[in-house]
């Protein structure tokens, strides 16, 4: 229905709703080991009535204003997406999140798709705090958050019982004052 540009190489943030549970299904099979390292995303949706279910349950959070699920598009593909997993206007916190399959790496999707994000929650939504937690071996992840320019705020050891292993998760955020000085500097250096 309407659809985002992040610049001139055909990548798009779009909604990603129930009745893409086909496409998303597809995404998910292509990059499912890859996006399984550190997170369980996607790993119970292994049909389409499972991933029309977890699309569901986003597409109830953003009626509830809970949170939301966006898809990233490169040239008309499906290939990760960006999310809301926590979000609370009343008090002025979310979190983020993100996903891709490994095709689509190295192409800064993640960090220009989060920018859109992150701007709408602060200067549309009145966030004042936004999150991001990974597991410390999650380096593509944490670069992420180095970009946006979030700050390190400590790390839940051993936290994460996940694939055998209790992986530390490190907490980064930035403030909503932080954000606009980084836009604002971004802005400055691009003219």
């Amino acid at each position: 229905m309407y659809a985002i540009s992040l610049g001139d190489d055909g990548a798009e943030l779009r909604p990603l709703e129930p009745w893409h549970a086909e496409e998303f299904l597809s995404h998910l099979d292509r990059g499912r080991e890859f996006i399984g390292q550190f997170i369980a995303f996607g790993s119970k949706e292994t049909d389409v009535e499972s991933a029309r279910a977890l699309l569901q349950r986003y597409a109830d959070k953003r009626a509830a204003d809970t949170g939301s699920m966006h898809g990233l598009w490169l040239n008309g593909k499906l290939v990760g997406g960006v999310l809301f997993p926590n979000f609370r206007a009343d008090t002025g916190n979310c979190e983020v999140g993100c996903w891709l399959e490994p095709a689509a790496t190295g192409r800064g999707l993640v960090t220009r798709a989060m920018r859109v994000l992150i701007d709408f929650a602060v200067e549309q939504r009145g966030i004042h705090r936004v999150e991001w937690i990974a597991a410390s071996g999650n380096t593509p992840s944490l670069n992420v958050a180095r970009r946006l320019g979030m700050t390190l705020e400590g790390v839940r050891r051993e936290t994460h019982p996940y694939g055998g292993v209790r992986h530390d998760l490190e907490v980064w955020s930035i403030l909503a004052p932080e954000w606009r000085d980084a836009r604002a500097r971004t802005a400055h250096s691009d003219h």
